[in-house]
Order: structure tokens, then C-alpha cells, then sequence
């Protein structure tokens, strides 16, 4: 979580010093100049964190995760976030849970959701896992959740490809049946994009068999941030 503190930290005091250098904005008053700054530094932020997890073999989430709302309503967000991050942390201890603009990044690690070759069916330990995770997604059912399924490189890609697709739906579908709104969630399957360790041994091959998790701000929670925030 600490890279992503301190890439947003150190954007938000570039684009402060801009701003408050440009002339034009002599004149607004510090929320305007606070709101300023959080877009267009969101803007920045998203680019540059959808970059960083790009390089770290999660582009497609990172772009997902890029996106901003900006401004007072994005740090309103972001609080919240950041409580969640916290309760999937405690829920799951190991898990890399990582703050990442106004959303959440999970990636499960020893507690992974993981699966057999050439199959969709989820472990006694994937159920097990999930089931620590349903109570915090319920707890905050205002987010929408992304889940990306992965495969090793055993087998065609294309294969591969509807197989990665089908662990998403596997995990989509185990949570419903916990009880969580169908409309919460959307997946999809990269197959044998993105690995986390190598394919070259059995032990990488069960870490790139996985799904991850992007967790956003859905629309009422965004709409309910831009009224406290006066937006």
C-alpha cells in the first residue's frame, strides 16, 4: 500500500505547487483551488497509477483502478476506502490489499483464490477465503466489484482465455450465492496475460492461476461523496 501513498502524495504536491503558481488562480478561494487541484491531479494520478500496476503485470486492473472522481468528493471516497482496505486487511491477514486512487486493489497471495489445471472450480481454501470476505463486501455495498481471471500457460491461449473467464464467473457466482447483489459484480477473464511468477515451475504455475479484484465507488456512493462534499 505504501508506493501508492507516497506516488499520490508526491502528484498532489506537484499540482498544489502548479497551481498555486499560475497567476489565474490568484484570486479563487482555497476550496476552489482545493477542487482544482484534485482533478486534475486525479487525472494525473490516475495515469500514473494505471502505469505502475501496468509495469507490475496488472495493467488491465490498473486502468481500472485509474479512474478518478477528483477534488472534495474524491477525498471523501478515498476515506472510505480506506476503512474498507483496512476491514479486507483484518479479514485476510497477508493479503496485499492496496489503496490505489479512489479504489482497492486485492490481490490474495498465500490466501489466494486459486485453482486446479484446467479447471473453474473453486478449492475448499478459495470457499474459505471468500467467505472472510463476504461480511466486509456487504458491510460496504455501495462499491462495485471487477474480478480478473487468470490462467498459467499450460495449453492453447485461447483456451486459456474462456477458462480465465470462467474462474471469474466461478467467484462472481460463489458470492451471490453468499447473498451479495448480482449487479455489484463484472468479470473478466485475461488468461495467460499478466503472470505474478514464473511459468517455468509448478509452483508458479498455482500463483498465476488466480483471480484479483478491483473495488470502485459505485454511482450512488459517488453522488452521496459530491453532496458532502458540497459538490
Amino acid at each position: 500500500m505504501k508506493k501508492f501513498s507516497i506516488v499520490a502524495l508526491a502528484t498532489i504536491m506537484v499540482m498544489g505547487s502548479m497551481f498555486t503558481s499560475c497567476e489565474s488562480l490568484k484570486n479563487t478561494n482555497k476550496t476552489q483551488r482545493g477542487a482544482g487541484i484534485g482533478a486534475v491531479g486525479g487525472a494525473v494520478l490516475g495515469g500514473i497509477l494505471g502505469n505502475n500496476l501496468g509495469k507490475g503485470g496488472n495493467g488491465a486492473l490498473g486502468a481500472v483502478l485509474g479512474g478518478v472522481v477528483g477534488g472534495v468528493a474524491g477525498g471523501v471516497i478515498g476515506n472510505k476506502m480506506d476503512k474498507q482496505a483496512r476491514e479486507i486487511d483484518a479479514a485476510l491477514p497477508g493479503a496485499d490489499v492496496q489503496r490505489v486512487g479512489e479504489g482497492i486493489r486485492l490481490v490474495l497471495n498465500e490466501n489466494a483464490v486459486r485453482f486446479d489445471t484446467n479447471k473453474s472450480t473453486l478449492t475448499t481454501q478459495a470457499r474459505a477465503n471468500l467467505d472472510k470476505l463476504v461480511p466486509v463486501f456487504n458491510e460496504y455495498s455501495d462499491t462495485n466489484i471487477e474480478i480478473f481471471g487468470y490462467t498459467d500457460n499450460t495449453g492453447k491461449p485461447a483456451y486459456n482465455l474462456t477458462l480465465s473467464g470462467q474462474r471469474a464467473a466461478a467467484v462472481k457466482a460463489y458470492l451471490i450465492g453468499k447473498g451479495l447483489v448480482a449487479s455489484r459484480f463484472k468479470t473478466t477473464g485475461l488468461g495467460i496475460a499478466e503472470p505474478i511468477a514464473t511459468n517455468d515451475s509448478a509452483e508458479g504455475r498455482t500463483q498465476n492461476r488466480r483471480v484479483e479484484f478491483a473495488i470502485l465507488a459505485n454511482e450512488k456512493m459517488v453522488q452521496d461523496a459530491k453532496k458532502e462534499a458540497g459538490q
